[in-house]
């Protein structure tokens, strides 16, 4: 049987990928202490058997000053290194899909409730908060408190501790790593002139914001072994012409900063966009984000993920077969049906790998969707 274009191999770095269908990275806000639980067992489950080539955790923290809120996933200590690596354990036992991990410090985002709770900032002297730490001593909200701007000694730290985590994500078991640019995070925070207002080699120029993440790239590549794939999410605009007279984040700066990338060794880019400033205006519509990472796959010519809005087969098999971007990423839509990816194959006449003991539930006429398995009763 032929396989659609969604359904073809493709690799990021020396990782092959059986397909093209990516689970994005959903935080969950339910951790205890960083470490996973029966939520997670229950959640990554339903997702690898969904038949996506790859599988990114969520956003997991190199420390817990890192972390977006008290719920969120950490890989900075053993206890939490052996449980992802119990997880990832079984989740092989269930899927031949590959595992990634998102590796992410919150920065001046830290210490927020989870969004059911309105995803504002809990104050270091209130229940379970903490002080943040950012490039500058600027708020994400004009009604919540400042940051602690980190001292230039204080990034040898911030390295570090991506360094040690992605060490532990490799012995867990973890095929991939991405490290988070994005969404108004640490490393996008420093790219930011929104965020970042340092007079510093880590402020001010172009080149000086995008130090610290090129340097936390580079050393993350240089520490984890060839076979693992490192790679970063982007945001490639923050939808910001200007805040308060200052210049935003752009698409070309976000060109320059992947190529400056790739050069380092980058594996592939995750493309998104916005997330530095509340007051940003995002169009959104169907693949609303695509254009942006068909520019930089054009531009940079590093395998490039796409996400956003993007939700039906047809749609995602047409960005692979055009050409717009070499893997589509899923959320939403994954959580909504975690077997699109049957669905999917069912549709575009291709075959996924899955279980056989769900052979059962494909309808009359689909029989070649999980391949040539046998799924008869007695």
């Amino acid at each position: 049987m032929t396989q659609s274009a969604l359904f073809s191999l493709t690799q990021f770095g020396a990782m092959p990928l059986a397909n093209r269908m990516m689970v994005s990275p959903m935080c969950q806000y339910s951790a205890v202490d960083g470490v996973l639980n029966d939520w997670h067992t229950q959640h990554y489950s339903a997702l690898a058997l969904g038949g996506a080539g790859l599988v990114c955790f969520e956003a997991t923290h190199i420390s817990a000053v890192g972390r977006i809120s008290p719920g969120c996933l950490g890989l900075w200590n053993e206890a939490q290194e052996a449980a992802f690596a119990a997880l990832l354990a079984k989740l092989r036992a269930l899927s031949p899909s590959k595992f990634m991990v998102q590796l992410a410090h919150a920065g001046r985002k830290a210490s927020s409730n989870p969004p059911w709770k309105g995803g504002l900032l809990i104050p270091a002297n209130v229940n379970d908060g903490w002080q943040p730490v950012a490039p500058s001593a600027l708020a994400h909200r004009n009604d919540e408190a400042a940051p602690t701007a980190l001292l230039e000694a204080d990034l040898d730290d911030i390295r570090t501790q991506f360094i040690q985590s992605a060490l532990r994500a490799v012995r867990a078991g973890f095929d991939a790593i991405e490290l988070h640019c994005a969404h108004g995070y640490l490393l996008h925070q420093f790219l930011s002139p929104v965020a970042n207002q340092r007079t510093d080699l880590y402020g001010g120029s172009l080149e000086n914001r995008m130090r610290l993440p090129l340097e936390v790239m580079q050393a993350v590549r240089a520490a984890v072994p060839s076979h693992v794939a490192v790679g970063i999410r982007v945001s490639a605009t923050d939808w910001l012409e200007h805040l308060d007279g200052v210049p935003s984040w752009t698409l070309m700066q976000t060109i320059e900063f992947v190529n400056r990338a790739s050069a380092l060794g980058c594996d592939f880019v995750d493309v998104s966009s916005g997330g530095v400033s509340p007051l940003q205006k995002i169009e959104v519509k169907p693949a609303y984000q695509l254009h942006f990472a068909t520019a930089i796959k054009l531009a940079c010519g590093l395998p490039t993920v796409t996400v956003g809005m993007i939700t039906e087969p047809q749609q995602a098999n047409a960005i692979i077969e055009n050409g717009e971007a070499d893997v589509v990423a899923m959320a939403r839509a994954l959580l909504w049906n975690p077997r699109w990816g049957w669905h999917a194959a069912a549709e575009l006449g291709a075959t996924v790998a899955a279980v056989p003991q769900y052979g059962r539930s494909l309808p009359a006429g689909k029989n070649r969707v999980f391949g040539d398995l046998p799924f008869g009763m007695r």
